[in-house]
């Protein structure tokens, strides 16, 4: 108990904040946010029609490198969507990892599809291509669409074909994409990269969410940058962006006054207002990340004394620091760490429960897990917010 009290006075440190609550990642409004709102607001167009939607579409892509970027109204809704553009269907398999949040997994269910779980790396925290290539050699066969004359993969024990891969930048550290995807294109799976957590995290020098078929952003109100909430899909193919932005707005089919929809579309288009908001938040970006950056070289420096791991980015990366870790010894001194924190008023959280531990993904198939089951009984999240102010 004496080493937690220890590490809670130096959190109370970091933030100033000797006595009250200590979030664990809260947005910082310091720019242009209100000028926005009230600019949005004035001009009436507050729903998914104004300026701002285009500007913070333009200014997202500019940033990460992508062709082109659509805004939606959440992250779910984007990997939704994405997983939709890619040819995801009823019966259809969907390999992703355990070690994430319950939207990857759920926005799979949604397609009517199964995902397959499989393990993670222990320094990057997302999909092991190590456990990605062992279980498509040995689950996998591959034959040819009479329809299509393309060939396509399909799961030797169920028989459903695997239409997407959706690998996670977890706690906004990079996986080793570049390989997942190589990987996946031997075997025609189409990629999705669930950068919900990784604005502002690089791989090689190349922002998350660019090196598959489509990237998918989140802008809840814990992320690095905020529009309430909102979600942002990146893409390489302008001819498939432009079919995400018909999709997203019901599959209108543009005229002066009829209403006219040319097949099943969707209520997901980011709103103006909120755009609003992330577009000031933008501009700050770069500010956020420098302050997120000098934390995790305080924390890393302060846990190393201490003997405790802290997650630093992982080799060839340059990560965000979303949501810092830091892992303990067992389940056990995890809890009693949890419990210590909270009870001080120190917001700190467990990872979350592995999806397939979950009694709607039971049935679902895995590989052993053993690296996703460590991080599950062991890591923690600790306070990240963008506020470096001792």
């Amino acid at each position: 108990m004496l080493k937690y009290a220890e590490i809670v006075s130096f959190i109370r440190t970091i933030y100033n904040n000797p006595d009250g609550l200590i979030p664990l990642h809260a947005p910082v409004f310091n720019g242009n946010e209100k000028k926005y709102l009230e600019e949005c607001i004035n001009s009436t167009y507050v729903s998914s029609i104004g300026r701002f939607v285009d500007q913070f579409e333009v200014e997202m892509a500019n940033y990460t490198g992508s062709k082109k970027a659509v805004a939606c109204v959440n992250g779910t809704s984007a990997l939704h969507l994405a997983l939709k553009l890619v040819g995801v269907e009823n019966g259809h398999e969907v390999l992703t990892q355990p070690l994430t949040f319950i939207a990857t997994a759920n926005a799979i269910i949604y397609c009517c599809a199964q995902p397959v779980f499989l393990d993670v790396d222990t320094d990057t925290m997302g999909l092991s291509p190590i456990a990605l290539r062992n279980w498509l050699v040995t689950s996998t066969k591959q034959q040819i669409n009479k329809s299509t004359n393309q060939q396509e993969c399909y799961n030797v024990k169920t028989g459903r074909k695997i239409s997407a891969c959706i690998p996670v930048h977890t706690f906004g550290h990079p996986c080793r994409i570049n390989e997942i995807v190589d990987i996946c294109k031997e075997y025609h799976i189409p990629v999705i990269e669930d950068a919900a957590e990784s604005l502002g995290s690089f791989y090689m020098g190349q922002h998350t969410g660019t090196f598959a078929d489509i990237g998918v952003l989140s802008f809840n109100g814990n992320k690095i940058i905020t529009t309430g909430g909102g979600g942002m899909l990146l893409f390489k193919d302008e001819e498939l962006a432009k079919k995400a932005k018909h999709l997203t707005t019901q599959a209108k089919v543009p005229h002066p006054w009829e209403f006219v929809h040319d097949e099943i579309g969707f209520n997901y288009r980011m709103p103006n207002i909120n755009a609003a908001l992330g577009l000031a938040q933008l501009e700050q970006l770069c500010e956020f990340l420098w302050l997120k950056r000098q934390i995790a070289i305080a924390y890393n420096d302060f846990f190393n004394k201490l003997e405790i791991e802290f997650k630093t980015e992982p080799p060839d990366s340059t990560s965000n620091y979303w949501l810092n870790c830091i892992l303990l010894k067992n389940q056990e001194e995890r809890n009693a760490f949890l419990k210590c924190t909270n009870e001080s008023g120190i917001m700190t959280r467990p990872a979350w429960k592995l999806m397939s531990d979950l009694p709607m993904f039971f049935k679902c198939q895995t590989d052993e897990l053993k690296n996703a089951k460590e991080f599950s009984d062991r890591l923690v999240n600790i306070p990240s917010s963008a506020m470096l102010i001792h």
